[in-house]
């Protein structure tokens, strides 16, 4: 697929054609680059359309224009309504990362200032046993185990179909797990480094995660997608008002 042509596959929305029209040159330098990942062909088709619905649907983006674009690419890429419905429980479950940054600080904090911890009561914790069991456990998720290990194993309920389910393979749940830690509006380093490993580990090669570093940075294209209709509303309205004082 030509960068020209794949304007119409990356990320970009209408946005692309105002750029061309006030901005030529770069929109052709953006769009070469922003589109790359599409172009490659390192990443399957649907597998970057499912990766860029995960960006765009993430907790910490919510971009209902670009989640919507993606959705209907990777049906066209022939993704199945559970491959969608399992990444955007991972967009949903990464909110986690509140208690992995918040928590052992909490825990340190207390410790410092001298504050006991309350005693919660007893509870089972199947779900976390299981996950543990599963060689899935990550040693950050202690702390909040220890604060609350209640709503911890109710979490850890809802994050356990994403790694059981089998609708995806597990590389491509790691390399999915990979763009919501990298993504410029999330940065967790220790998650990109744990699926990063994982990744690895479970057959991606150097060039795959490469990909999906690419289709991270292709995401800051929301920013033209977002920013350059208004400023051609606004432009019009100015030019409008303008008129309107001649006369």
């Amino acid at each position: 697929m030509a960068a020209a042509d794949a304007g119409a596959a990356g990320p970009w929305g209408d946005a692309l054609d105002q750029l061309r029209a006030w901005d030529p040159d770069w929109a052709e330098a953006c769009l070469r680059m922003s589109t790359d990942p599409w172009c490659d062909g390192v990443l399957s088709a649907k597998l970057v359309e499912l990766i860029s619905l995960g960006l765009n649907a993430a907790c910490t983006n919510l971009n209902a224009d670009g989640a919507r674009r993606h959705v209907r690419r990777a049906l066209a890429a022939g993704a199945t309504r559970e491959e969608i419905l399992l990444v955007i429980k991972c967009a949903t479950v990464m909110a986690l990362h509140s208690c992995s940054l918040g928590a052992p600080i909490l825990l340190e904090e207390a410790k410092a200032a001298g504050v006991a911890l309350e005693p919660g009561a007893a509870a089972a914790t199947p779900n976390c046993d299981r996950i543990k069991a599963m060689g899935q456990w990550n040693v950050a998720w202690d702390p909040f185990l220890q604060l609350d290990p209640a709503w911890t194993d109710a979490f850890i309920a809802a994050g356990l179909d994403i790694y059981a389910s089998g609708v995806l393979p597990a590389k491509d749940i790691e390399l999915l797990s990979i763009a919501f830690d990298a993504s410029f509006t999330h940065m967790y380093a220790p998650g990109t480094r744990r699926h990063i490993r994982a990744a690895l580990a479970a057959g991606a090669t150097p060039r795959e995660v490469m990909a999906v570093l690419k289709l991270c940075v292709a995401q800051g294209v929301q920013a033209c997608n977002l920013a350059i209709p208004l400023l051609a509303e606004e432009l019009a309205a100015t030019a409008a008002s303008g008129a309107e004082d001649e006369r």
